[in-house]
């Protein structure tokens, strides 16, 4: 139960399609003074050091941030997403990977609040240890729960502030996470249907997945953008990762457009054969720049 460590995947390509979104939507939510939450169901430590003999058993970042840092010329929301990683590297090396809740931390202004859930005992104890670090200003901002964030999300919403942004992120290393994934999402949006919710998920050769991503799809009375990158075609054994996607509910009207810019590019960068490619889907409702429900 207990076997997942992303700091051994920190700085992936998975990172950099999440952390790259999850940037555009902050950046979007504070462009209006009123506050909101960040909820993060599966915060992990928080933030990496790439030195590390987690992080460097198998390098998982050359083939994700570095790759991304030795290119010229990249799209904007790549740009800001690099930025906001610099902001953590002061001295111009990548040595320390912000995950979501460094992140979101980043972001927060006086008013606004961060919330991390963390059921393993080892990622919740750095995760604590790195909090404990920060300045007393930013620990007032936050609360780490040592929970379950699946179940644990319900008491969250709708927040005091009503606007809010929740990442919903396991491991899926249990066949289950898929399952509960759905259920968390649907249970979200009955308690506070305006939330952003951002989903992110694996592309691995297993029919939850793709069950997954059409029971998403089908949700009604809330549009989403539908986001995946493929580095590389699916292992011929079955196993391993060849991509990620993520899916966003409620989002900023801006960001489908960010990422018709974004994921081309990102799909040639990162690419590890013939056969990377992307997806991008919208909701009929997201056509025209709708009122965005999640602001």
């Amino acid at each position: 139960m207990f076997s997942y460590r992303h700091a051994f995947h920190a700085g992936n390509h998975a990172d950099v399609l999440k952390h790259s979104i999850l940037v555009q939507i902050l950046d979007y939510f504070n462009q209006k003074d009123t506050p909101y939450w960040v909820i993060d169901t599966h915060a992990g430590a928080g933030i990496y050091d790439l030195t590390d003999e987690w992080a460097t058993k198998n390098a998982e970042f050359t083939d994700g941030l570095d790759r991304v840092l030795a290119t010229e010329k990249r799209p904007p929301m790549i740009e800001r997403y690099l930025e906001a990683v610099g902001d953590f590297n002061p001295d111009g090396v990548a040595n320390y990977y912000p995950g979501s809740p460094w992140l979101a931390m980043q972001a927060l202004r006086q008013k606004d609040r961060l919330r991390l859930f963390e059921l393993h005992p080892n990622e919740i104890a750095i995760l604590q240890e790195n909090l404990a670090q920060q300045d007393r200003s930013v620990q007032k901002k936050v609360m780490v729960y040592e929970q379950d964030g699946f179940t644990g999300l319900k008491a969250l919403l709708p927040p005091p502030t009503r606007r809010s942004v929740t990442i919903i992120d396991p491991s899926y290393e249990a066949k289950s996470d898929y399952r509960a994934t759905l259920q968390c999402v649907q249970d979200a949006l009955r308690r506070f249907p305006t939330g952003c919710y951002a989903v992110w998920y694996p592309l691995v050769q297993r029919r939850e997945v793709t069950e997954l991503q059409r029971s998403l799809e089908k949700l009604k009375d809330c549009s989403w953008v539908n986001a995946t990158l493929s580095v590389r075609k699916p292992p011929s054994d079955g196993f391993g990762l060849f991509g990620s996607g993520m899916f966003i509910i409620n989002p900023p009207y801006t960001l489908h457009d960010a990422l018709a810019r974004a994921l081309p590019w990102l799909s040639k960068t990162l690419a590890l054969d013939d056969r990377a490619t992307f997806t991008l889907k919208k909701s009929g409702a997201s056509k025209d720049k709708p009122k965005d429900k999640g602001d």
